[in-house]
């Protein structure tokens, strides 16, 4: 009998979309890791969750910005076609110490460019979470989507 491997399949979703209880799983964990609290019973009383709640989901939810150094983000931009905007982007990732590792912009229509990118953030160093809010602040860029991560 062949054994079934589960496969896993990871998404990106804005904070808003995430349930409460996983928001306070990953409170808990921070308050854990920086010493706050000393034990898992204590960091669930004080997000107001159970402790079995924090171990279903301890490994299934992190914040974005912690799991991506060190590996590839690839996501999809639409900007406006406007003379240093695709500057000022490429600035902005290396700001954040990302590598660019491909890039693609189609031909504007109507105004509108799409870029593609694929971005290393190094270990230690990028903070991604920051880098994409950056970006789509910025005057010109109407959305910023992430496609995947590596």
């Amino acid at each position: 009998m062949q054994k079934q491997v589960e496969k896993k399949k990871y998404y990106v979703v804005r904070e808003r979309a995430v349930p409460e209880v996983l928001l306070k799983v990953v409170e808990a964990k921070r308050m854990i890791e920086s010493k706050r609290v000393a034990t898992v019973q204590e960091a669930a009383e004080k997000t107001g969750i159970s402790r079995s709640s924090f171990y279903k989901y301890k490994d299934d939810i992190f914040p974005f910005h912690e799991e991506t150094r060190g590996k590839t983000i690839t996501f999809i931009i639409q900007m406006d076609d406007e003379p240093g905007l695709l500057s000022m982007v490429l600035q902005t990732i290396a700001r954040f110490h990302g590598n660019i590792l491909t890039i693609h912009q189609s031909i504007p229509i109507n105004g509108v460019a799409t870029l593609t990118l694929s971005v290393d953030i190094l270990p230690g160093e990028g903070d991604a979470e920051a880098m994409v809010e950056d970006i789509e602040q910025k005057d010109g860029i109407h959305y910023l989507k992430i496609l995947g991560r590596e």
